[in-house]
């Protein structure tokens, strides 16, 4: 019934090309973009370490005439993409920890939540999701493959350090009992085996159970040109109707949909057992908007040659000032940052060093594929560079002012989707 498993030896470090869609098996996808190869987004080598090999890898995006899924075509070893040490933690960002709450608040009212029901937070990071749940009354539980599950049962989040599938469903089932909600945010794209995750999900949930689901969205990543979410972490790009498609797979059916603005753009997606809860209007306004067939591939090929010229945008913005001999640094170092990097070749001559604030678990460490460091903020209040690049420009808006106010007197430049000077 549903495509065959991506094959290879878990751990091996393999990377398998993807020949046929990951959700509906279509053959052949038709390629709408290649970035050329990439380094690992996560393994971030310490500052003044030897320089070792690492792999790269291609970046091409690829699109199924049949579900609309835009998905990534290779697929890394997940022990190279969220390795034991996976510097990122959700917490760290005020946007996300503002949604996060509106995601328990709405939730919990349209759900109708009990004090007894179950939460289960899939992908579950440093517990700043389902702490919402917690805060709450409610039992929850957090499932996290990497090491970072230890911070969150340090702040007494209880966090289950397994990667998540039938067999893990099975045996939080067996000692807690069925979750009314279970929730999937920022790594419902990122797992291979997709249709495996969601029959986990179908076991362990409750008949009247809900699956929540935030992740990138695909019309959001077209109309405001961030390619620099397309990294090997990221392997399938939704829209409503691609995910859409998947879920009805499994019986499953959306009921509401959304726009959130995580990440620059991103869905939340309500999903129960078909005829559980009534669809409303929000799925089908969404569903209307997205452009299918001959009008996606068009938008598609508009959204490559954007990059192109984007890129070449940004080389001139950046030769200008490097002409006049200033110095440029960059500011905040998430995940989407390195292939804006590699893709547009920035390295330690054009930027000498990224920022990051104080307990980032990136300072020390440079730049995946680069010489360039990480380091604290405050380098940057005394240093003062003539040039500071925001590649959280997503939050641009957030991150500008704290900067003035905290004393930086430079040019501010967000790179995406038009590089500018703020």
């Amino acid at each position: 019934m549903f495509p065959a498993k991506i094959a290879r030896a878990a751990g091996t470090g393999a990377s398998v090309p993807v020949e046929c869609c990951q959700v509906c098996g279509h053959v052949p996808l038709k390629t709408v973009l290649s970035l050329g190869y990439m380094p690992p987004v996560n393994q971030m080598v310490p500052i003044g370490q030897v320089p070792r090999q690492q792999p790269w890898f291609p970046t091409d995006l690829l699109h199924c005439e049949r579900c609309e899924l835009v998905q990534l075509g290779l697929a890394v070893d997940p022990v190279i993409i969220f390795p034991p040490e996976y510097p990122y933690t959700s917490g760290m960002t005020r946007i996300l920890r503002d949604n996060f709450a509106e995601l328990y608040a709405e939730s919990s009212k349209l759900l109708g939540l009990a004090k007894d029901d179950l939460a289960v937070d899939i992908g579950s990071n440093d517990g700043t999701l389902i702490s919402n749940f917690q805060k709450g009354g409610h039992r929850i539980l957090g499932i996290e493959p990497t090491d970072v599950a230890k911070i969150a049962n340090s702040r007494g989040i209880p966090t289950l350090q397994r990667y998540f599938g039938k067999d893990v469903a099975r045996e939080v089932k067996a000692q807690h009992g069925a979750a009314k909600v279970v929730t999937a945010a920022n790594c419902f794209a990122h797992i291979e085996d997709v249709h495996a995750i969601v029959e986990g999900i179908l076991e362990i949930l409750a008949p009247d159970g809900v699956f929540i689901s935030e992740s990138h969205y695909l019309i959001g990543l077209l109309d405001k040109l961030q390619y620099d979410t397309i990294y090997h972490e990221h392997l399938r790009y939704y829209s409503v109707g691609s995910l859409k498609y998947l879920l009805e797979m499994h019986g499953l059916e959306v009921f509401h949909a959304r726009p959130i603005p995580t990440h620059g753009g991103s869905i939340r997606v309500y999903a129960a057992r078909k005829g559980a809860r009534p669809v409303q209007a929000s799925v089908k306004a969404m569903l209307d908007a997205e452009p299918r067939g001959a009008a996606m591939m068009q938008r598609l090929a508009k959204f490559r040659d954007e990059v192109m010229l984007s890129k070449l945008r940004l080389h001139a913005l950046i030769r200008d000032i490097k002409e006049k001999g200033g110095r440029i640094v960059g500011i905040s170092a998430p995940s989407r940052a390195s292939t804006l990097f590699n893709y547009v070749g920035l390295d330690e001559v054009i930027i000498d060093y990224v920022c990051e604030i104080e307990g980032s678990l990136k300072i020390g460490k440079c730049m995946p594929g680069t010489a360039i460091p990480v380091v604290e903020e405050s380098r940057m209040f005394s240093d003062q560079p003539d040039c500071a690049i925001i590649f959280s420009w997503h939050i641009a808006d957030e991150l500008a002012p704290k900067l003035r106010q905290k004393g930086y007197r430079g040019m501010l430049v967000t790179p995406l989707p038009v590089p500018k000077a703020l």
